[in-house]
C-alpha cells in the first residue's frame, strides 16, 4: 500500500511540521527561504507559548499557530489561514502588536524590544488586485520611502495565485508554495522533480506521510478536514444569502443563520467570530436566544 501525503494546511500537520522541536530545522530553512536570509541567516529558533492571555478578562484570548524567536530575540508569527475573513488584515496587525507588547516585562527597556515578523500562508486571495502571490509589507516614509520604522513587517503567501507546475519550480519560495498547495496530490514521480537536491523539502513531504501518524491522529486529522469543508460551505451560503437579500435586515438574518449552523456543528462562539462579521457578545446572544 502506498502512503498518501496529508494536507499541510491542516492544523495537525501544519503544527507538526512547523511548530515542533523534531522538525525545527524545517521551520528554520523555511523562514530563511521566504525572507531570503542568505546573509545573517536564522541559525536557531526557540518556540514561544502560542496562546496570549488577554490583559483584561473581557478581552479575547489570541491563539497563534506558530510563534518563535531567533537567537537575537526577534519574533516570528507563522499563521496558516484556510478561509480569509474580512478582518484578517486587522487581526494580523493585532497579533503582531500583542507579541511586540508582550516583550515589555519588568526590567525590559523600550530600546531592547525586538522586531516582529508576521507571515501568513493563505489558501485564498487576500489582495485580489495584486498580481504576485508573495507580498512583503513594511512601514516606509511616504516622501522618501526610507525604512526608518523596522520593528514590524507582514508577509503573505497567497496560494490561490500560485499556478506553477513541478517542472517549472526554480526557487525555494516556489517549492514551498507548491508544497502547501499541492502536497496531498503529489505523485512519487513529481516528488523527485520537486525535491531535487533540497533535502529539507523532502523532509517536509516525509512529515506528511500518513505512516508517521497514529490511527488516533489520522482520525483527528480527518475530523479537522471535514470541519473545514463544512465551514467553507457555511461561509459560502452566508455570503450568497447576504448578497441576494441586498438589505441590512437580510444580511443580519443570513449572519444569524450562519451562526446557528456553525454552532450546531459544535464550533465555539470564538471560532464563529473569526468568520462572521459580528462581535463575540452578539454571537453569544444569538446562540442564547435559540
Amino acid at each position: 500500500m502506498i502512503s498518501r501525503f496529508l494536507n499541510p494546511k491542516n492544523d495537525l500537520t501544519f503544527k507538526r511540521i512547523f511548530g515542533s522541536e523534531q522538525n525545527k530545522d524545517i521551520l528554520i530553512h523555511f523562514l530563511n527561504d521566504i525572507f531570503a536570509r542568505t546573509t545573517n541567516p536564522i541559525e536557531d529558533v526557540e518556540f514561544i507559548k502560542p496562546i496570549m492571555d488577554p490583559e483584561k478578562k473581557e478581552l479575547r484570548v489570541s491563539i497563534i499557530d506558530v510563534l518563535c524567536k531567533d537567537f537575537e530575540g526577534n519574533r516570528f508569527i507563522i499563521e496558516m489561514q484556510c478561509a480569509v475573513d474580512t478582518a484578517f488584515i486587522k487581526r494580523a496587525q493585532y497579533y503582531a502588536s500583542r507579541v511586540y507588547c508582550s516583550q515589555r516585562t519588568k526590567g525590559t527597556e523600550y530600546k531592547d524590544l525586538k522586531s516582529v515578523t508576521f507571515l501568513a500562508i493563505l489558501d485564498e486571495m487576500l489582495f485580489p488586485d495584486k498580481k504576485e502571490y508573495m507580498s512583503y509589507h513594511v512601514m516606509l516614509d511616504k516622501n522618501t520611502l526610507e525604512h526608518d520604522l523596522q520593528d514590524f513587517s507582514f508577509s503573505f503567501l497567497e496560494l490561490a495565485k500560485f499556478n506553477k507546475k513541478p517542472h517549472e519550480l526554480k526557487t525555494m519560495v516556489e517549492k514551498w508554495a507548491y508544497f502547501f498547495k499541492h502536497a496531498e496530490d503529489t505523485t512519487k514521480a513529481e516528488l523527485a522533480a520537486i525535491v531535487g537536491s533540497d533535502c529539507i523539502i523532502e523532509k517536509a513531504f516525509e512529515a506528511l506521510s500518513e505512516y508517521n501518524y497514529t490511527p488516533e491522529e489520522i482520525e483527528y486529522y480527518d475530523n479537522l478536514e471535514r470541519s473545514e469543508d463544512m465551514r467553507r460551505t457555511l461561509l459560502d451560503d452566508y455570503a450568497a444569502k447576504g448578497k441576494a437579500e441586498g438589505k441590512e435586515e437580510g444580511k443580519m438574518e443570513a449572519k444569524k443563520e450562519s451562526v446557528l449552523k456553525m454552532h450546531s456543528k459544535n464550533l465555539s462562539a470564538e471560532t464563529i467570530a473569526d468568520f462572521v462579521d459580528l462581535s463575540l457578545n452578539d454571537i453569544k446572544a444569538i446562540i442564547a436566544e435559540n
